[in-house]
């Protein structure tokens, strides 16, 4: 399935900046973290959230997210195209995201339960953040794992799941409303966006 697009210079120089691209941009992405944690942004009011206290979903959270990124995996790596496309709609989140929370800083819930990555607890310091809010990256995560998946049972499944994810970040006041509604629209522009230049617009050639 990869040597047609491997014996393609064009493929490989585009997936290959691809990479390159979605690499710096999470390098920027997480010193922008930083920044964004120092300096203080506004308290918004919030209806829904003051209906409940706080509920600690974490291990849910994380445990359908991880699941998601495994499967999503599996099935992109049989595809060369759509593996390209995720990178190049990712970095575009992740950029669309760092803009957003640039222009649109927000403090955290006031009662929020810290969201604390089991994974990385386990294997680093496990630094937790309170401010990477606007708008939800795990909501938007999941959401281009839909747009982009050909078969139609993974697009239920990972509809679901980012509806699911998105409730339950609303749960544990990890984000506010607006961030996770937000994030299906942002996601969906960034892929409209990528696939409007036609970066993943690729001609299935065996040779230059």
């Amino acid at each position: 399935m990869w040597k047609p697009f491997l014996s393609s210079s064009k493929f490989r120089v585009k997936f290959f900046l691809s990479v390159i691209i979605l690499s710096f941009s999470l390098f920027a992405y997480r010193n922008f973290l930083d920044f964004a944690e120092a300096r203080t942004g506004a308290s918004i009011p919030d209806p829904i959230l003051k209906l409940f206290e706080p509920i600690d979903l974490t291990w849910l959270i994380f445990g359908l997210i991880y699941l998601c990124l495994v499967v999503g995996i599996i099935a992109l790596i049989q595809n060369p195209e759509k593996l390209l496309l995720a990178f190049q709609v990712y970095t575009a989140i992740v950029i669309v995201r760092i803009i957003g929370m640039y222009l649109v800083p927000f403090e955290a819930p006031q009662k929020l339960i810290v969201l604390k990555d089991p994974f990385v607890e386990l294997f680093g310091s496990g630094e937790a953040l309170t401010k990477d809010l606007f708008f939800s990256g795990h909501t938007a995560t999941l959401f281009m794992l839909f747009l982009v998946v050909e078969s139609k049972r993974l697009k239920y499944i990972f509809l679901i799941s980012a509806v699911i994810v998105g409730v339950s970040i609303v749960l544990q006041h990890v984000h506010y409303v607006i961030d996770v509604f937000a994030a299906p629209f942002f996601t969906y522009v960034c892929f409209i966006f990528v696939s409007s230049l036609n970066l993943n617009k690729l001609k299935h050639v065996t040779s230059d």
